[in-house]
């Protein structure tokens, strides 16, 4: 079983947006795992998956009717997939782009994933695409090495904070503790592959003592996938009270994408970065351990 986040009993977790349920049907679409004349999961089977009311499952039909990817839409009967989207080389969403990528990374025997963010929340969720692949037997790779820098537990962050400034922050508490659940999310979704698929997975997160400023996925040495934290003035409703900071939304940060075999550029963008990642994971980062 794929848990997903709404599985963590956390004050400050989310649920995802109708917008983001809408994004992963169309990856599954785009990536040919949803295929022309299929028909959709029932409602209820999807609000299910994704932890939503159906109402949330509703409105991303709707928005995936307006882009003319379904039809047959009824009340009676599920819909079903009328093409897929075209491909493009253009800068996709972090929510729409990711999970693509992840799903070709895992085509190899020996995946290995490296990544710099600012919590493990994106990652999280576009993970489930390969990690279902693997449970309904259409990938199968023998090792999976996943290494995750965010910031530290410790520092001051530079985002998200209090538009006030308050000293006792509750924006801190919320990240730390939207942080922690994601993060054993993650884990255990990919542990788990060990004890059902015999698949030798690790997941290991170090901490920055910095906030980092953007988000970079190295996928197998090979592909480098990069996204600016784009800061907007925002509000959340966490425990009794609203919060008003100034964040970032991760899953919308664009990401370009660099791969070696697009030419010396790309390769020597690729080559740079993972370079820059492991002397930081050898260097100045510090043991992080999920609480």
């Amino acid at each position: 079983m794929v848990v997903t986040q709404e599985n963590v009993a956390v004050n400050g977790s989310r649920r995802l947006s109708p917008q983001e349920i809408a994004d992963t049907l169309r990856e599954r679409i785009r990536t040919g795992d949803l295929k022309a004349g299929d028909r959709l999961p029932t409602q209820a089977e999807l609000a299910e998956e994704f932890g939503v009311e159906r109402g949330a499952v509703r409105q991303a039909l709707r928005a995936l009717q307006e882009d003319g990817l379904l039809s047959n839409v009824s009340k009676g009967s599920p819909p079903r997939i009328a093409e897929r989207l075209p491909v493009t080389d253009k800068p996709q969403p972090t929510m729409v782009g990711l999970a693509p990528r992840l799903v070709e990374a895992f085509s190899v025997p020996h995946v290995r994933i490296d990544v710099v963010c600012h919590t493990a929340e994106t990652l999280m969720l576009a993970m489930g695409e390969p990690v279902r692949l693997i449970h309904e037997g259409n990938v199968r790779p023998e090792s999976v090495n996943v290494r995750i820098l965010v910031p530290s537990r410790d520092i001051t962050l530079a985002f998200p904070v209090s538009v006030d400034g308050d000293d006792d922050d509750p924006v801190h508490q919320r990240w730390l503790q939207m942080g922690n659940a994601q993060g054993h999310v993650l884990r255990h979704n990919l542990h788990a592959l060990r004890s059902t698929h015999g698949i030798d997975a690790k997941v290991t997160f170090r901490a920055l003592p910095f906030t980092p400023p953007v988000k970079l996925y190295l996928l197998n040495g090979e592909e480098a996938l990069m996204g600016y934290y784009v800061l907007t003035r925002r509000e959340e409703p966490y425990e009794s009270q609203t919060l008003d900071m100034y964040d970032a939304l991760g899953s919308a940060s664009l990401l370009f994408s660099f791969e070696k075999c697009a030419g010396e550029r790309d390769a020597s963008f690729v080559e740079q970065s993972q370079m820059w990642f492991d002397a930081l994971w050898e260097t100045i980062t510090t043991d992080l351990t999920l609480s």
